[in-house]
């Protein structure tokens, strides 16, 4: 139980980053914190105590196999979020760089030409 509560830290760190800061990495990062969050949330709620790879063995019925293996598809879903997350964060990085070379700076405040 206490893992959720380190979970929900984690998560609030990331919001907390992403409404306090105005340099555009610090923002990046804080979103990076918060999809970590998100995704050890997911393995979290997959774990079951004593329970083995989700691996059938030879002559093992399909009732004992269900019963005794953990559940792949939070995996499953975490292996595609960080996939997908790495590339949104390539993405940002390279938004927040084109950005640095066009006004030569990180502040989102200092970049006015952004507005409407």
């Amino acid at each position: 139980m206490i893992i959720y509560f380190l979970v929900l830290i984690l998560f609030s760190v990331g919001v907390y980053g992403l409404l306090s800061q105005k340099n555009l990495l610090k923002l990046i990062i804080s979103l990076s914190i918060m999809e970590s969050a998100v995704n050890l949330f997911l393995i979290c709620a997959g774990y079951r105590q004593e329970a083995e790879a989700p691996i059938m063995s030879l002559g093992q019925s399909l009732e004992v196999f269900v019963g005794h293996s953990v559940d792949p598809f939070p995996q499953a879903m975490v292996i595609t979020a960080i996939v997908i997350g790495l590339g949104v964060l390539a993405l940002l990085i390279t938004i927040a760089l084109r950005l640095y070379h066009r006004y030569g700076t990180f502040d989102i405040t200092e970049i006015r030409r952004l507005k409407g």
